[in-house]
């Protein structure tokens, strides 16, 4: 990226000399996206992330598709990106249909297939869970969308460089991710939009992108974008083998330390770097807390700290009574751990949920845990 910050600094979009490098550089990387997805490089539009990436192919086929019907059909697990695009159509007289998931997050093909009516015009599913790390059958799922005429997306922000996608494989229409997932830069993003797929524009003004998304282009962002997609994607298999494998002992050790633990997610079709848990009696928020005092960053389900009591839609969906999803900690795993971090983690971690269950005035005398030394 960093030439792109300084000697190439023409506007892509430009006649002059100094536009061509830059626009060399966008075009390299808009193919590099295409080869990783299995589409065409004139399918690839960059936007400012995953976010923007979804509510474009959600509020753009909506309005492309009005005379046609009104309906669309997404799961209760969806990233916000996705839920609120949808919510704030239900506001314009759309119909949304949220489907439910199983207790690991699965959605059921079938599901699917049963919700679909002659006014639905979109289906849009995850490809994977960004708490819980479940994969959805996206090629079933495509699938059905097709037999019946229906477009389908999925979100695959947590998915690109983690699973193999093959976007005529798996029958997607329209895909969205974001570069910072896979070791690429914040802010950039991409939408893939299937050749003859109608859909409005989100963001008018100027032609760039083939006059679908003005905005003058963040070429280093780009760059970086077409860059880290392509190291994500050289070698998934290998690289899942060595994360699934320390992801895997992390499981075993908090599950077969921690009483009153729950692994959330399903157990083989996940993340290779996922492991979500829920602890009964403590709250998540103390449990980062404590974690982080040492050195150990983790996220937790709750949404507590964004100034909401609600826990995690997700972890609801798949069937926890809230107090245990208030007591969720998600662990990722990437390129840069060891095996020394989860035996840290697994020396850490007992101690803090023991710490924490001794002062909680929920847990029963029976399962405190000792604290150790």
């Amino acid at each position: 990226m960093t030439p792109y910050f300084s000697r190439y600094f023409g506007n892509p979009s430009s006649l002059y000399r100094f536009a061509h490098t830059s626009r060399e550089g966008v075009e390299e990387a808009r193919a590099r996206v295409a080869t990783a997805l299995g589409a065409e490089p004139e399918e690839i539009y960059f936007t400012a992330g995953g976010s923007e990436a979804d509510n474009w192919a959600i509020k753009g086929v909506a309005a492309a598709h009005r005379k046609r019907g009104d309906h669309i059909i997404t799961s209760a697990i969806e990233h916000h990106a996705v839920l609120h695009p949808c919510r704030a159509l239900e506001k314009q007289g759309y119909q949304v249909t949220y489907l439910p998931v199983d207790e690991f997050g699965r959605v059921d093909p079938a599901d699917v297939e049963d919700a679909i009516t002659d006014r639905t015009i979109l289906v849009s599913v995850m490809t994977a869970n960004n708490e819980i790390g479940t994969i959805q059958p996206v090629a079933e799922i495509g699938r059905v969308a097709h037999d019946h005429d229906v477009l389908f997306h999925t979100d695959a922000v947590q998915a690109v460089g983690a699973v193999p996608i093959d976007v005529d494989a798996m029958g997607i229409d329209l895909l969205s991710l974001s570069a910072h997932k896979f070791y690429g830069p914040k802010g950039i993003g991409a939408l893939y939009i299937r050749r003859g797929t109608r859909i409005e524009s989100l963001v008018h003004g100027g032609g760039q992108e083939r006059g679908r998304r003005a905005g003058t282009e963040n070429v280093p962002g780009i760059v970086g974008l077409g860059r880290a997609i392509e190291l994500a994607t050289a070698d998934i298999e290998g690289h899942n083998r060595r994360i699934a494998a320390m992801r895997d002992r992390l499981v075993r050790g908090v599950l077969g330390s921690i009483p009153d633990t729950r692994l959330n997610g399903h157990p083989k079709e996940r993340l290779p770097n996922n492991a979500n848990f829920s602890f009964r009696y403590v709250e998540g928020e103390s449990i980062l807390l404590l974690l982080d005092a040492h050195g150990i960053c983790a996220s937790t389900g709750s949404a507590c700290s964004s100034a909401s009591l609600e826990p995690s839609h997700v972890l609801l969906a798949i069937g926890l009574p809230h107090e245990e999803a208030h007591g969720s900690l998600r662990l990722t795993l990437g390129d840069a751990n060891t095996g020394e971090d989860v035996d840290y983690v697994l020396s850490v971690l007992p101690e803090v949920i023991g710490r924490l269950r001794q002062i909680s005035p929920l847990t029963p005398a029976c399962a405190r845990m000792p604290e150790i030394e």
